[in-house]
């Protein structure tokens, strides 16, 4: 299993609880086909560069999910046959790359807890002169 993202577009005017079924319907065809799906977010509303299809604009949601690489290109095609999933992208996730971006996530925080600490010391030494 590989993991992937997935960047759903759909439809502009969908209601907040029509979003949410049009989410879950796509997430269930990727456990429909074995996958497992780690996050998915909704990204909000954004407008596009040019119109598509007489539309101007759509909301995005983005899903990581693992699934077999061999049935990417008929997850793809089944989310063709889906009317709520205006356009879909997926792409793989490069494992040696999230390792650098957490390994980079973890030291800025350290950085950040070493300097809250020193102003905290900072701010005790000012008010005890």
């Amino acid at each position: 299993m590989k993991k992937y993202d997935g960047l759903y577009i759909f439809a502009g005017n969908a209601k907040d609880d029509v979003l949410e079924a049009s989410l879950t319907k796509a997430v269930a065809e990727i456990e429909r086909f074995g996958g497992k799906v780690e996050v998915q977010e909704i990204l909000g509303k954004r407008t596009f560069a040019r119109p598509m299809h007489k539309r101007e604009n759509g909301v995005y949601a983005l899903v990581r999910f693992e699934l077999d690489p061999a049935k990417v290109t008929e997850l793809v095609n089944r989310y063709r046959l889906v009317e709520e999933v205006f356009r879909v992208q997926i792409l793989a996730v490069d494992d040696r790359r999230e390792e650098k971006l957490a390994v980079q996530r973890e030291a800025a925080a350290k950085r950040a807890e070493l300097k809250a600490s020193k102003e905290a010391e900072a701010a005790t030494d000012a008010s005890a002169e």
